[in-house]
């Protein structure tokens, strides 16, 4: 027996099964998905998303996609709604219920207290003649026919179903209300994905100090310079307009080209025409300037003005690459 062999075929097996069922979902859908879409983006609640058990879970990661595009979501366990919870379902609030079966006891307590306020309910299920489809004014058909489990027992493949109607919701309503990955920051804050869609070089180059030298500083001052502001390079600015730049590499390259150099200024050994950038340009704009040209700095402007350095470590350290 080829125990390596057989965890492989089991493996493919699952994901067939439940690439299967997800390809079926698409003939699955129907007025209702449209309707509900509709009803979710023009409401003044809330979405509230119960189930129990796996659905359950997959309420969470539902609630947490929406509250994340732009869909204020909130999850309410199904067992819990009918010892208390229930009070978190607002008037104008929208309810849905994810189950597989759509006859679990929880539901069937719960589905009419969610009618008697009058709430509009949409059901995720695998049964739409169970309990749960008859009651809901509109139905999410998440059908399966095996669930990958040899004994036709755990969700699996069902759990799947479920995610994958609540991410199409989620997308639809992203795109009704034409949500923008400015719109997406907002809600993605912390971490490297919000930094690269909120941080700006100017949030990074004002930390840094702002080495800088006229174009007719002597040599030691420009290496003084350098050195004190730890940067790797100086500006070369006259009129606070950036004329030039200076980097440890063009101090190497002149020393190895020049037998006697302290006569020597900053315009003698600068690089002119820097590549440089605007100090409210994105920061991952500023990277992909860095890649594109092979460097490690970028001189910042502001309104035409010199106003600091933007180094890749910056980056770095941010998460930002």
């Amino acid at each position: 027996m080829n125990i390596k062999s057989d965890i492989l075929k089991t493996a493919k097996r699952t994901i067939d099964l439940e690439r299967d069922a997800i390809d079926n979902l698409g003939k699955l859908l129907n007025d209702d998905f449209a309707d509900a879409v509709s009803l979710i983006y023009n409401s003044k609640g809330r979405v509230i998303i119960t189930g129990i058990g796996k659905s359950a879970i997959i309420a969470n990661k539902i609630v947490a996609t929406l509250n994340s595009t732009g869909t204020p979501a909130v999850f309410m366990h199904a067992a819990d709604a009918i010892h208390g919870d229930l009070g978190l379902i607002l008037e104008d609030d929208v309810v849905i219920c994810i189950s597989k079966s759509g006859n679990t006891p929880e539901i069937k307590v719960l589905v009419p207290l969610i009618k008697n306020a009058k709430n509009k309910m949409i059901a995720i299920t695998g049964n739409e003649n169970s309990f749960l489809g008859q009651q809901a004014d509109y139905i999410l058909n998440a059908y399966v026919e095996h669930e990958a489990c040899p004994n036709n027992l755990a969700p699996t493949t069902s759990t799947t179903a479920q995610l994958v109607i609540g991410d199409a919701l989620a997308i639809c309503l992203l795109e009704l209300r034409e949500f923008t990955s400015r719109d997406f920051a907002k809600y993605h804050p912390g971490g490297a994905l919000g930094k690269r869609l909120y941080l700006r070089v100017n949030d990074l180059s004002s930390l840094n100090q702002k080495p800088q030298v006229a174009p007719d500083t002597n040599l030691k001052e420009v290496i003084i310079e350098i050195s004190e502001k730890m940067l790797g390079v100086t500006a070369v600015v006259e009129n606070d307009t950036i004329i030039g730049i200076i980097t440890d590499g063009d101090l190497r390259r002149m020393l190895t080209k020049n037998d006697s150099f302290m006569h020597l200024t900053a315009k003698d050994i600068m690089s002119s025409n820097p590549k440089r950038i605007n100090a409210e340009a994105m920061a991952v704009d500023a990277m992909e300037l860095m890649e594109a040209n092979g460097i490690s700095q970028l001189l910042v402007e502001e309104k035409g003005k010199y106003a600091g350095v933007v180094h890749l470590h910056d980056l770095i350290k941010e998460g930002i690459i």
